[in-house]
């Protein structure tokens, strides 16, 4: 239930055109601004949130994601799909440290250090009924409309790469390992992914529309700390 409820609050999100060339989502603001009110930063019931800055690194803005025994998201305005000709996403990511005590199979240690949600129009009625319970009540709890299933990107510590697995909290949230381990902590990594490929491997029918990214990490359950960073992030012709 409680990631039910953290997709609850992670769908509050506002949708601006990205049609044609990744835009310039971080990169066109000014460091130490205030976050535009396009953006929504998403914090979680009884959890402590995440702290978000717009920051300088290597000549080009970004966003710094502070998480201290905390989690949080920032949703990212992205495209409604009737514009949009691609479904390969494209973004820069870093990480300070992988968590050494981090397990993203087990619910007391699923935490990451860093993390993409993309999120996805499944229809209600498809879902078992057990589903559409959960999905219900949590809607009716947090006041928003619940997205139906969700793609999560991860920076792991110990899977291997191309790693996917179900959150332990609900199997509407499949996670894909990108990058895991300390060889590439301090280094910018660049993404790019078909959204709907990956969204037909995991949960096994077509993609359905996007309906919302955020971007985050998320410490809460081990106690720890990290520091992540992204960068420009949309979909490319």
């Amino acid at each position: 239930m409680l990631t039910t409820l953290r997709l609850a609050c992670l769908c509050l999100l506002t949708c601006i055109s990205l049609a044609g060339q990744a835009q310039e989502v971080f990169s066109k603001l000014t460091p130490g601004q205030a976050m535009p009110k396009d953006f929504r930063m998403v914090s979680y019931p009884n959890v402590k949130p995440n702290q978000f800055a717009l920051v300088a690194d290597e000549g080009k803005t970004v966003l710094k994601v502070d998480s201290n025994n905390s989690a949080g998201s920032m949703a990212v305005p992205v495209a409604l799909l009737g514009g949009q000709t691609s479904t390969t996403l494209q973004w820069r990511w870093k990480v300070d440290r992988v968590l050494d005590k981090a397990d993203m199979d087990e619910k007391m240690a699923d935490d990451h250090s860093a993390r993409l949600y993309v999120f996805f129009d499944v229809p209600l009625e498809s879902l078992s009924f057990a589903d559409r319970t959960k999905i219900k009540l949590a809607r009716s709890v947090a006041g928003v409309d619940v997205p139906t299933a969700a793609l999560c990107y991860v920076w792991d510590n110990k899977h291997r790469v191309g790693y996917t697995t179900s959150s332990p909290f609900t199997k509407q949230l499949r996670k894909i390992v990108l990058q895991s381990g300390p060889d590439s902590v301090g280094q910018w990594r660049l993404e790019s992914r078909d959204v709907a490929a990956d969204f037909k491997r995991a949960f096994g029918f077509e993609a359905p529309a996007v309906t919302g990214i955020s971007v985050g990490n998320d410490t809460d359950n081990t106690n720890d700390r990290v520091t992540a960073w992204f960068g420009d992030v949309g979909f490319k012709k």
